[in-house]
């Protein structure tokens, strides 16, 4: 097997990005704002909050840039933030997109997610957050019954998972597969605010049965869904807007 490209780093006016291969951009941030979520399917992931408004523990698959991890570690102060990078190069960007350092509630582990998570004998966590991909998509180790059945084993009661995947993956049937099978048919999928983005969710517990993103996909135009979306970022941003 040949070794995957090295990241690439690009800054271009106020705009930094992470590819892995030119023009594939996997991650992208503000150098005004580097807390601020750039790419849309980023924003769509943070609609975990209909489910888990105010999560305490977050188990992340994939660094990249950083961008939810910082959006997290800002906007959760009382959540306690893990991070599973499998690529030693990518941390070692970590510093350039301003990902904070290790602390009391931030950890980045360079780990296989797959097998950290096999091995991990504690969960309890509100949230999961799964968006590691190689150069082909999503890797095998990402796409399995296996996996995800760790990810609900590894949840709390009502925690819920959030994951993207692309329309056009090849795995895309295994995973959609999986999570049904997983978790009892306690999912559903937002399509309609990031291209070719497709944002899954699934639920541990039975107050988790995807009422409200259901409601989502159900609107009519995808600038409705898009509005949803960002009302959502800035209740999380301003919450004294809406108190």
């Amino acid at each position: 097997m040949q070794n995957p490209p090295k990241p690439l780093v690009r800054t271009e006016g106020n705009r930094r990005t992470l590819e892995f291969t030119p023009g594939d951009i996997q991650s992208a941030m503000r150098l005004s704002r580097p807390h601020a979520l750039v790419l849309a399917y980023t924003r769509a992931m943070m609609c975990f909050v209909l489910f888990v408004p105010r999560p305490r523990r977050i188990l992340m698959v994939g660094l990249g840039g950083g961008s939810m991890a910082k959006f997290c570690y800002r906007y959760f102060p009382e959540a306690r933030i893990t991070v599973l990078e499998l690529r030693a190069d990518v941390i070692a960007l970590r510093e350039r997109f301003l990902v904070p350092p290790d602390d009391a509630r931030f950890q980045v582990i360079h780990a296989d997610a797959a097998a950290w998570m096999a091995a991990c004998a504690h969960g309890g966590y509100d949230l999961i957050v799964v968006d590691g991909f190689d150069t082909e998509g999503l890797p095998p180790a990402l796409s399995s019954r296996p996996f995800y059945a760790d990810c609900r084993r590894l949840l709390a009661t009502d925690g819920v998972l959030v994951a993207n995947m692309f329309s056009y993956d090849r795995r895309r049937g295994e995973v959609l597969d999986a999570l049904d099978w997983t978790f009892a048919g306690r999912t559903c999928k937002l399509d309609k605010v990031a291209g070719n983005n497709h944002i899954l969710f699934a639920g541990a517990g039975a107050g988790t049965d995807g009422r409200a993103a259901r409601a989502m996909q159900r609107l009519p135009f995808k600038l409705l869904n898009r509005l949803a979306v960002r009302l959502i970022l800035i209740r999380l941003a301003w919450p004294s807007v809406f108190t």
